[in-house]
């Protein structure tokens, strides 16, 4: 890994799981998707998130996908799992297998389905930070019940338990609080469809999806929103953001496996209680994608 480029830094991609016909994780096909990623040049990825479907893997899978991922990766690319749960006790068990199988970060979300307290928050992140790896906080206050705000986050960072923030509420107004109330605390993109908003605002990764999909594009949009190159940006932007707002929708698993499905790549199947998507929506989404790759977008 390049000295100046911290784990968390770039594109990491939070990878699909891709399953067998029996809905048991199809490792090599996962394997071949993570390698893949890494030649198309993204920086990293991160296993057992949200589109990981960690919800529904025993801690046997998700430490195996974990193996997997950090198997398939060469010299350099990060793997940095996630490691969400109900509580900070099963969240620091998954840290602390992240950190002996070789990981160099992990991403953890407050306690899941508990609106937890200030207090309780502090906790959970204090239990993680614990098992000695850097821990980027992920914000996703719709799905957790608990938002990380500013102050909050202000606080994690003070305290030592987090280094950095996946930003997820898409309210881009608050990066420039974070900022100011926690300078050190780096800003990771966590919306597919604020790349722009929150790379300008001063983020230094992006915690993505669709460049499962599109991976040249999003890197080309990623770097160009960074660099604050709006010639660059802003016609990629208005060209990808009918697919990139798919991440930010309940059909987001769904929707970019289909379209790996489309572009040569492996997708597949969700285990419930996800199911396929309705006739409507699968045609909605195939045109958006398909009208991309006849653009040559890729």
């Amino acid at each position: 890994m390049s000295e100046h480029r911290k784990p968390w830094h770039g594109v990491v991609v939070a990878t699909s799981l891709p399953f067998n016909a029996d809905l048991t994780v199809d490792h090599g096909a996962y394997a071949e998707s993570v390698a893949r990623l890494a030649a198309e040049g993204v920086h990293g990825v991160a296993p057992n998130g949200s589109l990981g479907e960690y919800q529904t893997l025993t801690y046997e899978e998700r430490d195996r996908v974990v193996e997997t991922a950090l198997a398939a990766a060469p010299d350099g690319f990060t793997v940095m799992p996630g490691v969400g749960a109900y509580g900070g006790v099963e969240a620091r068990r998954h840290a602390r297998f992240a950190k002996e199988a070789g990981c160099q970060a992990v991403m953890c979300l407050p306690p899941n389905s508990y609106r937890a307290d200030d207090r309780a928050v502090l906790e959970h992140f204090e239990l993680v930070a614990s098992a000695g790896l850097p821990v980027v906080a992920y914000n996703n206050p719709v799905d957790t019940k608990v938002d990380l705000r500013p102050e909050l986050l202000a606080a994690l960072h003070a305290e030592g338990f987090v280094v950095g923030v996946k930003e997820f509420s898409g309210d881009v107004r608050r990066c420039y609080e974070i900022s100011e109330l926690a300078p050190g605390l780096d800003l990771v993109i966590g919306t597919d469809d604020t790349v722009l908003e929150v790379g300008t605002a001063g983020a230094k990764g992006w915690v993505a999806g669709f460049p499962q999909v599109f991976p040249r594009a999003c890197l080309a949009l990623y770097e160009a929103s960074l660099a604050g190159d709006l010639g660059t940006a802003l016609p990629l932007y208005r060209r990808l953001h009918p697919v990139l707002r798919w991440d930010s929708r309940t059909e987001f698993v769904q929707a970019i496996k289909l379209g790996q499905d489309m572009t040569g790549r492996r997708g597949g199947v969700c285990r419930p209680p996800r199911r396929p998507l309705d006739p409507r929506t699968e045609e909605a989404l195939r045109a958006t994608v398909r009208a991309l790759v006849d653009a040559g977008v890729s």
